[in-house]
């Protein structure tokens, strides 16, 4: 009769825990740069088109984020991008085991399909996606910054 497997234990102590404080401030990175391109998008930025005088659209929100203008997109994928580097450490569920294989292979598939979109959507007169209409060329870097970020977790790959 053979010997049974042990069942492989979800959590293993040695690992550390599962949320610890690396993890939270890579949670805390990647929202805060998603909530910052939302509101620079929605809430800031001037929108596309006319007033009822005839004159573009003016800004609205706060004064430093209109001061900063397209910078903001800079400031919400750093901040984003910056947070999945620091979820690829040991440390945190995406650093090791499978979850270093998730990170890899989910920025190289989103970086190569925000390349892919924006190709598809670059030719139209009126691009109409949000956050690409406004980045135009920019988004080449978008999607090759994804892929950076996917080698970050390359590194930590057994």
């Amino acid at each position: 009769m053979a010997k049974l497997k042990a069942k492989q234990q979800t959590f293993d102590p040695d690992r550390g825990p599962v949320v610890g404080p690396r993890f939270l401030v890579a949670i805390a990175l990647v929202v805060l740069g998603i909530a910052w391109i939302a509101f620079y998008y929605i809430g800031v930025r001037a929108p596309d088109g006319l007033n009822s005088e005839g004159a573009p659209n003016s800004a609205t929100g706060p004064g430093f984020m209109q001061d900063l203008d397209q910078w903001n997109y800079l400031i919400g994928f750093g901040l984003f991008f910056l947070g999945l580097v620091v979820a690829a450490h040991p440390s945190t569920p995406l650093g090791r085991g499978r979850g270093v294989v998730v990170g890899m292979l989910g920025c190289f598939l989103l970086g190569l399909a925000w390349i892919c979109v924006f190709y598809a959507i670059a030719n139209q007169a009126d691009p109409s996606l949000p956050i690409f209409n406004d980045l135009g060329q920019k988004n080449l870097g978008v999607g090759i910054a994804f892929m950076a970020v996917g080698f970050t977790f390359a590194t930590r790959w057994e």
